[in-house]
C-alpha cells in the first residue's frame, strides 16, 4: 500500500511537470522574442493569481502563482489591461501603460506586438514537432488504429438496419471524411439524436445510406455510439487514438484535425450542444494525462504532443486576452494605420477574460462532478452486460 502511494505520487509529479513544460515553453516564446526585440519584461509567471514564490534576476521577476491554469509574461510595452486581474494585482504606473505602449508613453510598432504574440503558440508547435519525432524513433511506442473496413455485420443492429454488408468501407459521415474508429465515434457523438448520412465504398462504388447508432452507456457518465458491426484492426490497434501512425506528420495532422473539428462543431448549430458537452476542461485534461502516463509513458508523451497543438491553435483564436486577440488588434493597427483605442482594448479584454474564467469554472465543476461519479461508481450486472456488448461490437472479437 505504501509503495503504491509512492508510485502514484511519482506519476502525479510527472504529469505536473509535463503540463508545466507546455506552459513554460509557451511563455518562453513570448519572453525570448520580447527580449530580442528590446522590449522590457517585468515578470515571467507560471500560473495566475496571487504570487506564491518569486525571485528577481536581471530585472525580470520569475513567479510561481496560485492558479496553475496557464501563465503569463508581463511586458509593459504591450500588455493588455485585462491581464492585471489574472495576475492578482491592480494596475500601477511602473508596470503598465496599456496595449502597445512603452513605459515612456510612446507606441511600439504593431509588428513587434504580432511577433511576440505569435511566438508563444509557435513554441508549442515546436515542442509538438520534437515530441512527434521522438515518438517516431521509439520502437516500443504503440501506433495504429482500427480501420473502417467492415468484417461482419451483427443481426438486428443499426448497421444491419442501414444495409451495411461485410466488405464495406466507411468513407464519410454527414459529409465529413473519417479515417478511423475514433473519427467515426466523434461524428456520431456530434450528431447524437439525429440520423446520420453514411457513405460506404462497396466494390468500387459509393453507397449512401442513413444510420442512427445505438448509444450504450459506459459507466455512470459516458456513452459510446455502436453500429453493431465488426471492424478490421491493424496490428497496433491497441494504441491510443492520438497515436494513429508513426510518421511525425501523421501524428501532427491528427492533432490539428481533432481541434479544428471541435471548433467547427462549436459554431455549427446542429452540433454545438453535443460538442460543448464533449469538451473537457483542466480536470479532464489532468486526469487524461495521468491515465495515459500510467498506462504507457509513451502514450503520455503523445498526449502531451496533442495538448501542445491544442494550446497553440486555441491561443491563436482572435479573442481578446488570448494571443490571437493581441494579433487581431495589431493587424487592425497595421491595416488602418491607427490603433484600437485603449478603452476598447481594456473593456473587451476584461469582458472576455471574465467570460473565459467563468467558462473555465463551469468546466472544472462539471468535470469534477463527472470524476466523482466515475470514481464512486460500482458496476452492477447491467454494466457487465454492456461491457460484454462493447467487446463484441465495433471491434474484432
Amino acid at each position: 500500500m505504501g509503495m503504491e502511494i509512492i508510485v502514484t505520487a511519482l506519476y502525479i509529479v510527472a504529469c505536473v511537470l509535463m503540463f508545466a513544460l507546455a506552459i513554460l515553453i509557451h511563455e518562453f516564446g513570448h519572453f525570448i522574442v520580447a527580449r530580442k526585440l528590446g522590449l522590457r519584461v517585468d515578470a515571467f509567471s507560471i500560473g495566475f493569481g496571487p504570487v506564491l514564490w518569486k525571485k528577481k534576476v536581471n530585472g525580470v521577476e520569475y513567479r510561481l502563482s496560485a492558479l496553475p491554469l496557464g501563465g503569463y509574461v508581463l511586458i509593459p510595452d504591450m500588455d493588455p489591461e485585462g491581464t492585471k486581474v489574472l495576475e492578482g494585482g491592480g494596475k500601477n504606473k511602473e508596470e503598465s501603460t496599456g496595449a502597445g505602449g512603452n513605459s515612456d508613453g510612446t507606441r511600439i510598432p504593431a509588428w513587434k506586438d504580432i511577433l511576440v504574440s505569435v511566438a508563444g503558440p509557435m513554441m508549442n508547435i515546436v515542442l509538438a514537432v520534437v515530441l512527434a519525432v521522438l515518438l517516431s524513433c521509439v520502437p516500443s511506442a504503440k501506433f495504429g488504429t482500427i480501420l473502417l473496413d467492415v468484417e461482419e455485420v451483427l443481426p438486428d443492429g443499426p448497421g444491419a438496419a442501414a444495409g451495411m454488408l461485410p466488405g464495406d468501407r466507411i468513407v464519410s459521415i454527414n459529409g465529413n471524411n473519417v479515417r478511423s474508429k475514433s473519427d467515426m465515434q466523434t461524428e456520431f457523438i456530434l450528431a447524437k439524436g439525429r440520423a446520420s448520412e453514411l457513405k460506404l465504398l462497396r466494390g468500387g462504388t459509393n453507397v449512401v445510406t442513413m444510420v442512427e447508432p445505438k448509444f450504450e452507456k459506459v459507466g455512470p457518465v459516458f456513452e459510446l455510439p455502436l453500429l453493431y458491426v465488426v471492424l478490421k484492426q491493424t496490428e497496433g490497434a491497441g494504441a491510443a487514438s492520438w497515436m494513429p501512425e508513426r510518421s511525425p506528420l501523421g501524428q501532427l495532422a491528427w492533432d490539428a484535425g481533432g481541434i479544428f473539428r471541435v471548433l467547427r462543431g462549436l459554431v455549427t448549430p446542429k452540433e454545438a450542444k453535443a460538442t460543448a458537452n464533449a469538451i473537457g476542461g483542466p480536470v479532464s485534461i489532468a486526469e487524461g494525462l495521468y491515465r495515459q502516463v500510467r498506462r504507457d509513458p509513451w502514450d503520455g508523451i503523445g498526449f502531451l504532443r496533442f495538448l501542445n497543438v491544442n494550446l497553440a491553435v486555441l491561443n491563436l483564436l482572435p479573442i481578446p486576452v488570448l494571443d490571437g486577440g493581441l494579433i487581431l488588434f495589431s493587424l487592425i493597427a497595421l491595416i488602418f494605420r491607427r490603433r484600437v483605442p485603449d478603452v476598447v482594448v481594456r473593456y473587451t479584454s476584461m469582458f472576455f477574460m471574465f467570460l473565459l474564467i467563468g467558462l473555465m469554472g463551469i468546466l472544472i465543476l462539471r468535470d469534477s462532478w463527472r470524476s466523482y461519479k466515475i470514481h464512486t461508481y460500482k458496476p452492477d450486472d447491467e454494466a457487465g452486460a454492456v461491457t460484454n456488448v462493447l467487446e463484441k461490437t465495433d471491434q474484432k472479437p
